[in-house]
C-alpha cells in the first residue's frame, strides 16, 4: 500500500498529453487551449456611448442650458458626424462618439423640446464614454496554453474574429462494472442483488471532465467473460473497471489484467474510502475511428509528449460507490485533464468554517463528504463507502490526514466538485 501522494505522482508521471486538434469555436467549450492566444483588436474597438442619450461638449452644458439637436447616430456604421459647443447629437448605447464630443448626457437627464434639449444635470467631460481599448489592448494575451475554454472565454475569442482554434485532444473512455450481485436499472433483482449505479456515476464524472465515453458494459465475476470485456474496453485511451480489485476469491480483475499482459503500477493506496485502487497500462491499438474532418484533425506540431496510440491506461476502482467517486476525483480526473492538455489538475478549493469536531483515528487519510454552504462545511450522512445518499447531498470533500484532529469553527480548505 502506497501513499496517496506517491500514487498520484506515479500516475501523472506516466500520463502524457494527447495530440492537439483544430476545432470550431462553437465546439470548443470545456476543451483546453493548446497554444497562447493574443488580442487582434482592442476592446472596445472605438470610442462609443455607454448610454442612450446625447453626445455633447461638456463645457457648454451648464444646468438649464439649451442645446440644438443636429443629427442622430445609432449603433452601427459611423456617420462621421461632428458636434460643436451649443449642439447635441442623439446617440444610442454602443454608438460611435461623434467628433468634437467629450461626454454623453443620459436621456433621463434632459428635457426634449422639439429640436432642442434642456440640460437638467451637471455634465463632466468623459462621462458615459467607453474609450477605445479600455477593456482589452491589442496583443494582450487573452488565453494561455492549458487554460480551459469557458463560455466567457469563447465570447472573448469570438470578439477577436477567431472562428477556430487549437485545443488538446479528446480522451476516449470505457467503463466496465463487475459483480454477480449487480443488475441493470429496469431489471428485477433477485434476493441478494442490487442495482448497478457505478457506471452511471462514472459516466457523469467523465462527461464533466470532457471525456468521450465510447463503451459501458457490465460483466459477471467470471474470468473468461471479464477478459473479453477488458479486451473490448482497452481499445480506448482509458479503461475504468469498478469492483473486483480487492483480495476476495471473486475479485478477478488483477488476474485477468495480468493474463492479458497488463502492467500493474499501483495496487492499494492509503486513502479512505478507496484503498483497493489499481492503476496499470496495456498495449493495445485503439479501434479504428472515422476520419476526422479537416477542422478537427490533429495538429502536426503536437506530437511531442503525446500518449502512444497503442497504450490504454487502466484504472481499477473499488466497487463501493463512494470509494469509486473519491478515487476518480483524486486519481482519474487529474490524469484525464493532463491528457487533454490542462495545466491545473486540482479540484477547486475554498476556505470554510468547520461546524463540528473531527478526528481521523484510522490508518489512512480520510476524505469527509459534506456540504459547503454560506462559508461553512458540515459533514453529511454516514461516512461509509456504501453511503450513496449522503454523497448525493454533498458538494465538497475535506481531507483529514492520518491522526489529524480539527475543532469546530476552525478554518479549513475543502475541495469542491459541484
Amino acid at each position: 500500500m502506497i501513499s496517496e501522494e506517491e500514487a498520484r505522482k506515479k500516475i501523472l508521471e506516466t500520463v502524457r498529453s494527447l495530440l492537439s486538434r483544430r476545432l470550431p469555436l462553437s465546439r470548443a467549450l470545456g476543451c483546453f487551449a493548446a497554444e497562447d492566444y493574443f488580442a487582434r483588436l482592442p476592446l472596445p474597438a472605438f470610442d462609443n456611448s455607454a448610454m442612450d442619450g446625447y453626445a455633447v461638449v461638456a463645457s457648454s452644458c451648464a444646468r438649464g442650458k439649451r442645446l440644438r439637436v443636429t443629427a442622430e447616430q445609432p449603433a452601427g456604421r459611423d456617420k462621421q458626424l461632428h458636434v460643436s459647443p451649443g449642439e447635441a447629437i442623439r446617440v444610442f448605447t454602443g454608438a460611435p462618439i461623434s467628433q468634437g464630443a467629450d461626454a454623453i448626457v443620459m436621456q433621463e437627464d434632459v428635457t426634449r423640446d422639439g429640436d432642442e434639449i434642456v440640460i437638467n444635470t451637471e455634465v463632466t467631460a468623459g462621462e458615459f464614454i467607453r474609450r477605445r481599448g479600455c477593456d482589452l489592448s491589442e496583443r494582450q494575451r487573452i488565453l494561455a496554453k492549458g487554460e480551459p475554454l469557458r463560455a466567457a472565454t469563447i465570447a472573448l475569442l469570438a470578439s477577436q474574429g477567431i472562428g477556430d482554434l487549437t485545443v488538446g485532444g479528446e480522451v476516449n473512455a470505457a467503463i466496465l462494472s463487475t459483480g454477480d450481485e449487480l443488475v441493470k436499472p429496469g431489471e428485477k433483482p433477485d434476493p441478494g442483488q442490487i442495482y448497478e449505479s457505478n457506471s452511471a456515476l462514472l459516466r457523469a464524472l467523465l462527461h464533466r471532465c470532457g471525456a468521450a465515453v465510447n463503451l459501458v458494459e457490465h460483466c459477471r465475476d467470471e474470468h473468461g467473460s471479464l477478459s473479453k470485456a477488458i479486451k473490448r474496453g482497452m481499445k480506448n485511451h482509458i479503461l475504468i473497471i469498478t469492483g473486483g480489485v480487492s483480495v476476495g476469491e471473486h475479485d478477478l480483475v488483477k488476474e485477468a489484467l495480468r493474463d492479458l499482459g497488463a502492467q500493474t503500477d499501483i495496487w492499494r493506496v492509503a486513502i479512505k474510502p478507496g484503498k483497493p485502487f489499481l492503476f496499470g497500462r496495456m498495449q493495445q491499438k485503439p479501434s479504428p475511428q472515422s476520419s476526422p474532418s479537416a477542422r478537427e484533425r490533429p495538429t502536426r506540431n503536437a506530437g511531442r509528449g503525446s500518449v502512444p496510440n497503442s497504450e490504454c491506461l487502466v484504472f481499477g476502482l473499488p466497487g463501493n460507490p463512494v470509494s469509486a467517486f473519491v478515487t476518480f476525483l483524486q486519481f482519474v480526473r487529474p490524469a484525464i485533464l493532463k491528457m487533454m492538455g490542462a495545466i491545473n489538475l486540482d479540484l477547486p478549493q475554498l476556505p470554510a468554517r468547520l461546524t463540528v469536531d473531527l478526528t481521523n483515528q484510522g490508518d489512512r487519510a480520510h476524505y469527509i463528504r459534506g456540504k459547503l454552504e454560506h462559508g461553512t462545511f458540515s459533514p453529511v450522512g454516514r461516512q461509509e463507502s456504501h453511503a450513496l445518499f449522503g454523497l448525493s447531498q454533498s458538494n465538497a470533500l475535506l481531507r483529514l490526514d492520518l491522526g489529524q484532529s480539527l475543532k469546530a469553527d476552525e478554518l479549513v480548505d475543502v475541495q469542491i466538485w459541484d
